[in-house]
């Protein structure tokens, strides 16, 4: 499909594309994305493959062996192959895009020569493959190892010693003020998505334009359309993470035939696995790896050693995970390009109706008064065991008995979403804790008046109420010198803020780290110290260290380990802590965006404020690093009024490609808490002559100065 789109730029480089149809706009959207983040969607490509170690290295395999194992590419074939007419051409024609873009995309992103990667077609369910591959690990699966674990180290009444109530790896913020709220009297919807920050960014700035339709949002690159964060003028939506429980494990017990097939057992004895065959990695500096596939009645095989099965006899305890998309072959891509086409609070509710996975809590409003705060996605109806534990694939009872329905809250005043309990508490096992719900909630009823670019005052938002626990243990610890006395005063005195610039805020974050080593060296935990038996891969669900850490308040009150001695802890945390030279919370927390390749090290990153259960979710893992590499990926604030007093920031900048003016233009503004301006009008933007993109960002770039 040749390219009739044309592309715009504004003053920060954020592609505006403008197109005859959908499908002339999707191809553009992939050539687009392939130009300005050919390394990253190569990246994402090859993740979705279980291809990254071919390029790079060991660091990937474990990623490389999960994602065979777990089908994932099959799976988005599977699920591109059941999709309707109209949303598999709108995909192809993105793929044809990105196929169309990739060469000279790669040719400016150093890292393709740096690794000797060469790009290659990408398939037409690629982009399906790539939003599983992101997705896969977002249900937290491997919480359930730990519970199994920590059931069969300390016993079954240990297992809620280390619940946190928060998310391990992903979270957000998300805001619906009503106009009787507003200066203007429509409604504003803003917030911040929390995901690992990355370079380049997770999501990407886009407007997409056509007769059809006109959206601006954030979009996945690799993924086409806008899914998460968009605003079509009329009604605009945003998600965070429901914290549901959708994705089970199953303990298997596997044995090998005469004939060199697999059996697993099941709930009605021994039957054939559905497939097996076997595949190599092949890694870069390394040898090759051979990894069997196999999947049962339940789901692929994705962690246990499968060697034994060769011969007749041989036998093997492994676990199956069940999901979603492979068992429906449905990804739920139909969705975005009715959120594209959505011109009311109706058409977001009837799109995200088809959603499936991940399960998200769901803010939209619309510019005739329209609200909506839903749940959209799968989750299976089934055994309460299975959302808590490995279950037994012999055991009769855990099988799948259709699908949850979504719940809906009328919304009356403020609607808050940020993974705490709530709306979808039905759905999930464990939730954030209230601190930040109850903080945003707290700040929006201070005003009737909001305006769009005071939401930037509740985006940075830097009190942390999760300090109680650990401040009540230190008024009552025992100073055991004078430099500990003199730590526990300032302490009490803070106003428990995790500002940049204060000292106390690193005060305390010292103490919690000291405190947090010390439970986690306790000999009622040695067990769980020892390496765990599962890939590389779940370790940041599995590290005793990091789960002490995001367990401290409950640990600070359990009873559940009889003999811990949390005032001697506490006290020997403050004498430990209160000899270290002073410094700002700022400059023991830093940016440390995650690379697909290691950095020079030379890279100068800003310090940050906030901490993990602040309105500011800059978080690091107490006890291992201040440093912070998870926090909000993206902030928003979508005015209903008039889009085009919209704001939006990320962390780094538009372009993909390191030296690019536009590479991290933006990260001052996200540093520091501002928003940049979202802009709509054509006449106001730069058309890219086809060819002569560096002439045109130099254009921009001049604009953007004298502005």
């Amino acid at each position: 499909m040749p390219s009739k789109s044309r592309t715009y730029r504004d003053a920060w480089g954020i592609p505006h594309l403008r197109a005859a149809d959908p499908l002339q706009l999707a191809y553009g959207q992939g050539r687009n994305v392939a130009h300005d983040r050919a390394w990253q969607i190569e990246v994402e490509r090859h993740r979705s493959q279980g291809t990254a170690a071919t390029f790079l290295g060991t660091p990937a395999l474990s990623w490389d062996l999960l994602a065979r194992r777990a089908r994932l590419d099959d799976t988005a074939r599977r699920c591109f192959d059941a999709l309707d007419p109209a949303t598999a051409a709108w995909v192809t024609a993105y793929v044809d895009g990105v196929n169309a873009g990739l060469e000279q995309g790669a040719a400016a992103a150093p890292e393709f020569a740096a690794t000797g990667l060469a790009p290659t077609p990408w398939q037409p369910w690629t982009p399906l493959g790539v939003w599983l591959a992101h997705h896969i690990l977002f249900a937290g699966f491997p919480t359930k190892l730990w519970r199994e674990e920590v059931a069969r180290r300390l016993g079954d009444h240990a297992l809620e010693l280390f619940a946190t109530d928060g998310p391990g790896t992903a979270g957000s913020n998300g805001w619906l003020v009503p106009g009787h709220r507003t200066a203007h009297g429509a409604p504003i919807i803003a917030g911040d998505p929390h995901r690992p920050l990355q370079n380049p960014g997770f999501y990407q700035q886009l407007h997409l334009s056509c007769p059809e339709f006109d959206v601006v949002g954030f979009a996945v690159p690799g993924v086409p359309g806008i899914a998460h964060f968009g605003h079509t003028g009329t009604v605009a939506w945003a998600i965070t993470n429901a914290m549901a429980d959708y994705h089970d494990l199953y303990e298997e017990k596997l044995r090998g035939t005469e004939d060199g097939q697999v059996e697993a057992l099941g709930p009605d004895g021994r039957r054939p696995v559905l497939h097996q065959h076997r595949e190599t990695v092949e890694v870069a500096g390394g040898d090759p790896v051979d990894v069997d596939v196999i999947e049962t009645e339940r789901g692929p095989v994705i962690i246990g050693d499968t060697r034994n099965l060769d011969g007749a006899g041989g036998e093997a305890t492994v676990i199956s995970l069940r999901y979603p998309p492979r068992v429906t072959a449905d990804l739920g891509f139909a969705a975005i390009p009715a959120l594209l086409h959505a011109r009311t609070v109706a058409d977001i509710n009837r799109a995200f109706d088809r959603w499936i996975e991940p399960v998200n809590v769901v803010h939209a409003a619309d510019t005739a008064g329209g609200l909506l705060h839903r749940v959209a996605g799968y989750v299976p109806v089934r055994h309460r065991d299975n959302t808590l534990r490995v279950v037994p694939a012999r055991q009769p009872g855990h099988d799948w008995r259709g699908r949850h329905d979504t719940p809906h809250a009328e919304v009356d005043d403020l609607a808050v979403m940020a993974n705490a309990r709530g709306i979808a508490t039905p759905l999930g096992t464990e939730f954030a804790p209230p601190h930040r719900a109850d903080r945003i909630a707290e700040l929006l009823r201070r005003s009737h008046d909001w305006t769009a670019p005071e939401m930037a005052t509740v985006h940075m938002d830097t009190q942390l109420p999760s300090t109680a626990p650990l401040l009540d243990r230190v008024a009552e610890a025992d100073a055991r010198t004078p430099a500990a006395a003199r730590l526990r005063d300032r302490l009490l005195a803070w106003d428990r803020r995790m500002d940049a610039d204060s000292t106390a805020a690193a005060d305390y974050a010292r103490l919690r780290s000291a405190v947090v080593r010390r439970i986690a060296a306790a000999p009622q935990l040695t067990s769980l110290a020892r390496p765990l038996p599962y890939p590389a891969v779940f370790e940041p669900w599995l590290n005793l260290t990091g789960k002490v850490a995001f367990a401290l308040d409950n640990l600070l009150r359990t009873d559940l380990l009889p003999g811990l001695d949390l005032p001697d802890i506490v006290a020997g945390a403050l004498e430990e802590t209160a000899g270290a030279d002073p410094v700002t919370w700022g400059e023991l927390h830093r940016l440390a965006p995650l690379r697909a390749l290691p950095g020079s090290g030379e890279d100068q990153w800003p310090g940050l404020g906030g901490d993990h259960d602040c309105v500011l979710a800059t978080s690091s893992v107490p006890g291992i690093t201040d440093l912070s590499s998870r926090g909000p990926s993206a902030r928003y604030v979508w005015d209903l009024a008039d889009r085009d007093n919209s704001l939006w920031i990320v962390p780094l900048g538009a372009s993909g490609v390191a030296g690019n003016a536009h590479h991290r233009d933006q990260l001052p503004l996200w540093a520091t808490g501002q928003l940049a301006p979202v802009v709509t009008d054509f006449a106001h933007l730069t058309e890219e002559v086809e060819g002569n993109e560096g002439e045109s960002q130099g254009r921009i770039s001049s604009w953007k100065s004298k502005a």
